[in-house]
Parts: structure tokens; sequence; C-alpha cells
């Protein structure tokens, strides 16, 4: 397909692990200038050909604020009004709660910030689920230890563990785990609760393989019409078991496709949106799990033959094109091709499938995230990304290590007084600490 008018630019919000390689590719072969941001340097999307320019940020960690004043420095370093496609939640957040703001620099779906931020949050979106009657996990959401000893009595194992929200200031970062017993819940608990941000959910196990969990895909216009349907199931994670899809398969799925229409027509939602179903066979119902009022991280998965995918329907609304109606072909299979091969070998360990049986599941993909006749450089940038990453963990768990040997030191107590550090700001720092200076972190540096 061809884009009648490809005049307006896109700045993608995060570029992430292998989101941004999608977004670059897909509007960059179709003439769209493509710029990104995310505060990794070696981002495997800033090596793309189709990135026109990279911009060096850490939207999770910095204040608002600071966020927006950057973002008016792209635009104008760019120097005209472009499209603005946000890949995280904090990242949705942000554009919905500044809108007015950003709207004179930026074009984005308008969607209620208020929304917004209920389908990022978990409990939020339980309980928005739950109003429709959509099916969902059943679901706690404890505030205080006494709660989860609350919980315990009606509890059935193995349970999830799981952060209502994730990387947003302010709120420490973990992944979802499954725990299994009562003194394990109870000693996880203690570990990632912080009890004055409340930031844990305790859902149902539902049994089964990775490929009982389905997606939707789709682009829904100013009138909550989706314009492109998608839908499909993993068949690997990373990381395994409960991450991101690292192999994914196109399949069309009735159900999942009419819940998601009249759900998302009930609550008026506009724009891209990944959404994630469990479907449990102890009952015969596909229940909600996760709502991405975004681009997934799996949108190039769905792919029509005319090569329309949810970015290219989001690009043509915004910028007053016809959307070109799109469906994706049956059994189209998609690879994020490093990290499938980390689950695999996860997968293979615990006896999931055979040497063989890894070769067949490789049998109809139709596209490799990073590896392209025509875009060769992010392939390896992948692969230097996770050795960084690898070495990295590799340091945090030696010092883990060592850490955990060591005997916490003695307090030694005299009659004068003790050294006290520095107050700034209202918070405690060490006498040495210098302050960073965040304006200094807007830098941006042209890809040929």
């Amino acid at each position: 397909m061809m884009l009648e008018d490809t005049s307006t630019p896109v700045v993608i919000l995060v570029c992430h692990h292998h989101v941004g390689v999608g977004i670059a590719r897909t509007l960059g072969r179709l003439g769209v200038e493509v710029y990104g941001i995310d505060a990794d340097r070696t981002s495997p999307a800033f090596s793309s050909r189709y990135c026109r320019g990279k911009f060096i940020w850490d939207l999770h960690t910095a204040p608002a604020e600071d966020s927006l004043n950057f973002l008016e420095q792209v635009s104008q370093t760019i120097g005209r009004r472009a499209l603005l496609i946000p890949t995280s939640d904090i990242g949705a957040m942000l554009v919905a709660e500044h809108a007015g703001r950003l709207a004179d620099k930026y074009i984005f779906p308008a969607c209620d910030r208020a929304l917004v931020r209920s389908l990022c949050n978990k409990r939020n979106m339980y309980h928005l689920a739950k109003k429709w009657n959509v099916d969902t996990p059943e679901t706690a959401f404890p505030r205080s230890r006494d709660d989860v000893v609350e919980y315990l009595k009606t509890a059935r194992f193995p349970i999830l563990l799981k952060p209502i929200y994730n990387l947003v200031p302010g709120v420490k970062p973990w992944r979802m785990m499954i725990v299994n017993s009562e003194s394990e819940l109870l000693e996880r608990y203690a570990v990632v609760e912080n009890p004055a941000t409340p930031n844990v959910m305790l859902q149902e196990y539902i049994p089964g393989a990775d490929e009982m969990t389905w997606t939707f895909n789709g682009y829904f216009d100013r009138n909550s019409e989706c314009r492109v349907i998608f839908t499909g199931r993993k068949l690997r994670n990373f990381p395994p078991y409960f991450g991101q899809a690292s192999l994914a398969v196109c399949a069309k799925n009735d159900h999942v496709e009419k819940t998601t229409l009249a759900f998302m027509k009930e609550i008026g939602y506009r724009g891209a949106l990944d959404i994630g179903y469990r479907y449990d066979s102890r009952d015969g119902k596909y229940k909600v799990n996760d709502i991405n009022p975004r681009v997934g991280a799996m949108f190039r998965v769905f792919v029509d033959n005319n090569g329309m995918d949810v970015v290219r329907a989001l690009y043509q609304d915004m910028t007053g094109q016809v959307v070109t109606p799109a469906r994706a072909p049956e059994g189209r299979k998609w690879i994020a091709e490093d990290v499938d091969l980390f689950s695999s070998v996860r997968y293979w360990r615990d006896g999931k499938f055979t040497l063989r049986g890894w070769v067949n599941s490789l049998r109809g993909v139709r596209e490799m995230t990073f590896l392209a006749a025509d875009d060769p450089l992010p392939f390896a940038a992948a692969w230097m990304m996770d050795a960084k990453r690898a070495l990295h963990d590799a340091a945090t768990a030696r010092r883990e290590r060592r850490a955990a040997r060591t005997p916490p030191p003695v307090l030694e107590r005299s009659s004068g007084l003790a050294e006290t550090p520095t107050m700034s700001a209202g918070r405690l720092q060490p006498c040495d600490a210098v302050p960073r200076d965040r304006t200094r972190a807007a830098k941006i540096s042209a890809v040929p």
C-alpha cells in the first residue's frame, strides 16, 4: 500500500526493545520521517535506516514537567507538527493528561484522560471490566499485610502476584511472579510492597500453556469505531510463561473480537489498542487480563496482505486520510528472534518441547523483529543490547551475593555528634551528591 500524504513526521515516545523498530519500518518504508525517543542510546530503533533522528530522554524517571519541556524542544528541532505515538503506559498517560499543552506541537487521538489512566491502572481496569460485564480473573487488591492474611482464608494456589502500576515515577518496579504457598506469598509481598503507595494485586491463576493467551489489536477512530481489526494468540513468551509474546500467530477469534468491540464502544475509547485475554478451560470463558491504551509490543504480528497494520491505520486517520480496511491472514507468524531464543532454552529445559518441536514451531514465520534485508543494523544492535543487559544482570547478581555474605556493620556509639547528611529540597542526600540537571539530557543526533 501507499500513503497519499507522508508529509507529517512521527515521533515515537519510547522505542523500547523492539516496538520502535516496528514503527520506524512500517512508516519509514512509506516515506514518512520517523524520530525516536528513548533513554537507552543503544536502542535498536536508533540503528534503523528509517529512523531520521534520535532523542535521548528517560521518560519513566523524569518529572512530567521536564518531559513536557523536552517534548517541546523535540518539536522545535523537527520544525513542524508531528504525530506523537506513545508506546508505554506512562507515555500514554502523559499525552492524555497534558493533551491541551501538547496539541499545538503534536497530533494524537483525543482520548479521555481519566479513561486512559483507568486502563493503565490494573485495579481500575478490573472494576471497569466488571462494570461492563466483561469476564476477568478474580482479583484482590490488598493495602496491608492484614489484607493479605484475610485473602488467604479463601485463596487457591497458585496465585499471581502483580504490580498495579509499573515503570511509573515514584513506584518501585518489579515483575509479576507466581506464588505457590501462604508463606511464599507473605514473604514476596513484604519484599515488593510499599505501605505508603500500595501497588500489589493478587490474581487467580488460570491454568494452561502460552497459547491460551489471546490478543486483540485494533484502531478506534474519533467515534470509537474500529477501523482495523486483528486477533491472534501467543505461542511463547519472554520472560517464559508470563512475559510479552516472543512468538505469536494470527488467528481469528470471533468471541474476543465481539467482546472487545462492544467494550470499547461502551467506554468511548479512541486510538490504538492492545488487549489480552486468557482462555479459562475450567468454565470456557475468555477473561481479559491486560488492556494497553496504546500501540502494543507485538503489533507487527498483525499485518494484512496489503501491508496495513495498527500504526499505519493510526497515521492515515490522524492525517485525514481514508483508513484502508484490513484483516490479518490466518496463520501468519511473527517472532522476536533474540528473546525467543532465550525463552526457548528455558522451555526446552522444562521439557515443553523437543528440538524437532522447536523447529516445527518456527514454520510459518513471516516476519522477524530485527532481521530485515533492507534494514540490517537493528539486528546487530539488538544483540549488543542483550549482551549489555546480561553483563549488567550478572554484575548485579554478584553484588547481591557479596552483600548477602557480608555481615552488617556494627554501629559504634561516641560522645561526639555524628556527621549528618545534607538536606536538599526536603530530601536527605549524601554530602557529596551533585543534583542532576535534566535540561542537559535533551540531545539529538542525526541519523543519515
